[in-house]
């Protein structure tokens, strides 16, 4: 496997009241951020009461200006905004304009002046100060601990196995929920890791540290405000203009050859289009494509090719050998790995570096903002049923039957109400209820003398007095998303690539909470304004899809045939499988034997590939540790 982690972006750091050998701890950060002693750029400042490392394979983001130093993993979109408002005319970093910056503003008020992924370590010698904070959305991750005598901190867990009193223990809870729950759940504490004694920062969240005490406060968060009176065509021309500024912010700032992640829905296509838009001229694509047609998305695809992209990579993946994937994997995560779709995601991304490019665009966060996954319409519908609109709400459900019923997921009235019950209160305006988790068939495989998963009670937030809105929130902050972006980062970061989301701008997503429903679904169809702020910008044939193949991945053959099926059944079969007591390994067994058996049949049934793949990566992840 061609790999060069040990070059990773990542800052890191350590303070404390009482005397510590910072210079051998700053090393041993770097060591364990980096996991090699060889990387192409270090830089490391030392005081009296802590010190900030900065590691990465680019030009250093890392500052000292008089008593403040300022170490920086992500980069700033709006640098000649900053540049006017500090009065800056020399070309500098980003960590440059921080420290300017907080000299002017202050840590708080300055942070809600950037557009940027980002996590920041600023140390002030004057005042014997530590601030972290992390962007808005969380894109760039942070991680620490805090003890009575001192607190570290790094952009990876494993930075901090070497910090004093730091140990590998596990997060029961985090392992249990992996083990027997959704993807969704696990990171429903937000401030939690996968490891015991760490925590994670939060998005949107800055933490201070003076004399061994710590104080965190939010900076920024989304707030229930009125929908947007102004007629589709001026919110779609404000929603394209946003778009647009934001790939191009995006584009301007990224140093080195840039590509594009392509698959067969909206969201990267338009990230695409508006690259295309920004430059003049046509991009390069990289897209997973299958030879199963169940997800494989090439055809969706093809509309893009003639006029966005000047080159596409087709990265063809059929049997993988997942065991020696997966290895490599949460070795670079720190953790194990949420879904299949990340193993895919991991090849590109080695492909990727391979030819030379130093950043990839994608359209992550787009199905939240805009209410593209099917499970929103149930959200849309209960919106309605609210607001006492049963005409709006038989004609959307009438057309939902239309486009997009499927052989397992029935669409019809009987199912929106049985839905209502378990997803919905429709008796309190907003308030969702976690249905996935309650209606999981493989909570029981996890041994309840390990963790009892029938007491874990999942929090949904609830600011917005709509349905959709509160769901898709709950995706950007406490479900889907957090681990997609630990996903995208770890793995780009690996291979020397920065990710980018323009979705992720915040302005877009202030933009989209402030947006009715019905331009969002309207018809049975999903992206409603995307679709119109992308006309003339998208092909035709791309903006009036309204099919939805998902980027998924083929996991199902994986697990029931080849070398990887075989190395599973040894795992379930093994002594040490058993021994760490967590799963019940006779209801293991039995959905291996039915999994095979579903997949083989080729019935229209739900199998169980999503349950094999947390399995894997939870027992490779622990092997490691």
């Amino acid at each position: 496997m061609w790999l060069r982690e040990y070059n990773l972006s990542r800052i890191g750091g350590v303070v404390s009241s009482e005397k510590f050998n910072f210079k051998e701890l700053t090393s041993e950060l770097i060591s364990g951020i980096t996991s090699n002693n060889s990387w192409k750029n270090v830089e490391r400042d030392i005081n009296n009461f802590g010190a900030l490392v900065w590691s990465g394979w680019q030009t250093p983001v890392f500052q000292r200006v008089g008593s403040v130093v300022v170490s920086i993993d992500g980069m700033f979109y709006n640098r000649g905004e900053l540049d006017h408002l500090l009065g800056i005319k020399e070309n500098c970093n980003d960590a440059y304009r921080f420290a300017i910056g907080f000299n002017h503003f202050g840590f708080e008020t300055l942070l809600s002046k950037i557009n940027g992924d980002f996590s920041i370590a600023l140390l002030n010698d004057a005042t014997g100060e530590l601030f972290l904070a992390r962007d808005r959305l969380g894109v760039k991750p942070l991680y620490y601990v805090n003890f009575p005598s001192h607190l570290a901190f790094a952009s990876r867990p494993k930075g901090l196995f070497k910090i004093p009193k730091v140990t590998r223990e596990i997060n029961q809870r985090f392992v249990a929920v992996f083990a027997g729950a959704h993807y969704r759940y696990f990171d429903n504490a937000p401030e939690e890791s996968p490891y015991k004694q760490i925590h994670q920062l939060q998005a949107g969240h800055f933490l201070r540290w003076s004399k061994n005490k710590i104080t965190i406060k939010c900076y920024w968060s989304l707030k229930d405000q009125p929908n947007f009176e102004l007629s589709k065509h001026e919110l779609a021309i404000q929603y394209r203009d946003l778009l647009l500024d934001a790939v191009d912010k995006r584009v301007r700032a990224v140093n080195g050859n840039i590509a594009y992640m392509l698959s067969g829905g909206l969201d990267s296509s338009s990230v695409l289009s508006s690259a295309v838009k920004a430059t003049g001229y046509p991009q390069q694509a990289f897209s997973v494509v299958y030879e199963d047609k169940t997800y494989d998305e090439s055809d969706e695809i093809r509309s893009m090719l003639k006029t966005k992209v000047q080159k596409w990579h087709p990265i063809k993946i059929d049997f993988p050998d997942v065991f020696d994937l997966v290895r490599n994997m949460v070795k670079v995560h720190d953790e194990p790995v949420a879904t299949a779709t990340w193993l895919s995601h991991y090849i590109l991304c080695e492909e990727v570096s391979k030819l030379g490019f130093g950043a990839l665009f994608g359209g992550l966060g787009g199905d939240e903002l805009n209410a593209g996954e099917y499970e929103h319409f149930f959200f849309h519908f209960a919106d309605l049923h609210f607001a006492n609109d049963e005409q709006s709400l038989s004609n959307e459900i009438a057309h939902w039957a239309t486009y997009h019923n499927h052989p397992i997921y029935k669409k019809n009235r009987t199912v929106v109400d049985k839905a209502f019950v378990s997803m919905v209160n429709l008796d309190e305006p907003g308030k969702c209820y976690p249905h996935i988790y309650k209606n999981s068939k493989y909570l029981n495989t996890v041994n309840k003398e390990y963790y009892n998963l029938d007491k874990f009670f999942p929090v949904l937030d609830h600011p917005f007095k709509s349905y959709l809105k509160n769901r898709t929130y709950q995706d950007l902050f406490k479900e889907t998303y957090p681990c997609c972006l630990r996903g995208e980062d770890r793995q780009s970061s690996a291979f020397n690539i920065n990710n980018i989301d323009p979705f992720f701008d915040y302005r877009l997503v202030e933009f989209m909470f402030r947006i009715p429903g019905e331009l969002k679904i309207k018809n049975g169809i999903t992206k409603i304004l995307l679709r119109q702020a992308m006309k003339d910008i998208l092909p035709e044939e791309t903006r009036t899809r309204i099919k939805k193949t998902g980027w998924n991945a083929p996991a199902n053959k994986w697990f029931c045939e080849g070398k990887s099926a075989q190395a599973l059944g040894d795992l379930i079969d093994s002594k040490l499988f058993k021994e760490r007591g967590i799963y019940n390994v006779n209801s293991v067994k039995k959905l291996f034997k039915e999994h095979a058996d579903l997949v083989k049949s080729n019935e229209p049934k739900e199998n169980h590939m999503m349950f094999f793949w947390q399995l894997i990566n939870l027992e490779l992840w622990m092997e490691q540790l």
